[in-house]
């Protein structure tokens, strides 16, 4: 008999939700990954970046924002003090992503500092998956779905930067570096297909206002739209918020 915390449907044991979890991951996400870093490949090695370096920063800095930053700064001589601040700014989205979809998965694991560890594996691609996918994974299951989807295009993404970074020689620089906005658009994608009100506001919002912002300041552009846009998007159109506030204070 499943266990009374099981939603109908659920994969149950740890094979079966690692199973799962590398099916969904194998495909597009890791496809898109792949591909856009090799745009990410492709610039280390524009610049002057060693493979390994440009390896670790795919699996360090692990969001290409960040890793364009630093490749950029890298390559125009800036300090290592002022690499990592841009590109923890240009990453900064992790944070309240950290935070939403972490307490999803408590008491998963036994070891505290387990969580402390898995949370570099984090990305927009194993944020969404995992947000459509827990709900009919036990709780206890949900970092083996967490850590199986992360570690599957983790990998592709290294054997992009690689393929990326080798392609320079033979493939002309436009197309290689054009390959780092199919993130951006896959992204656009993901969170539309949501059809949850705050998400598309905010994608919207991003993509009038992004423009603007760059045009008044270029360094600050993308932390000020994702600010702004995202702030806009919850406050104005999340339907939980907008109800509470129609209700009034409890008497």
């Amino acid at each position: 008999m499943a266990h009374p915390s099981h939603p109908p449907g659920a994969a149950t044991t740890a094979r079966n939700v690692a199973r799962l979890a590398f099916r969904q991951g194998i495909g597009l996400p890791s496809v898109i990954v792949l591909t856009s870093m090799m745009g990410f490949g492709s610039l280390a090695a524009d610049g002057g970046i060693s493979l390994p370096t440009a390896l670790s920063a795919s699996a360090l800095v692990w969001g290409l924002p960040g890793q364009v930053a630093m490749a950029e700064l890298w390559a125009a001589g800036a300090s290592l003090i002022a690499v990592v601040l841009a590109a923890s700014l240009a990453n900064a989205r992790f944070m309240p992503m950290a935070m939403s979809l972490f307490p999803l998965m408590r008491g998963g694991t036994r070891h505290r500092g387990a969580p402390y560890l898995l949370v570099q594996l984090l990305s927009v691609n194993t944020w969404v998956a995992c947000q459509e996918a827990f709900p009919a994974i036990p709780l206890h299951l949900r970092f083996v779905y967490y850590t199986a989807f992360a570690g599957t295009i983790l990998i592709a993404g290294q054997i992009g930067t690689a393929l990326g970074f080798f392609a320079v020689a033979v493939l002309p620089k436009g197309v290689t570096l054009g390959l780092i906005f199919l993130n951006p658009c896959y992204f656009a994608l993901l969170f539309a297909g949501t059809r949850t009100r705050p998400f598309v506001a905010a994608l919207l919002l991003g993509a009038f206002a992004g423009p603007i912002i760059y045009q008044l300041t270029p360094e600050w552009s993308l932390l000020l739209t994702g600010f702004i846009a995202g702030s806009a998007g919850f406050y104005f159109f999340d339907d939980d918020r907008s109800s509470k506030a129609a209700a009034g204070p409890r008497p």
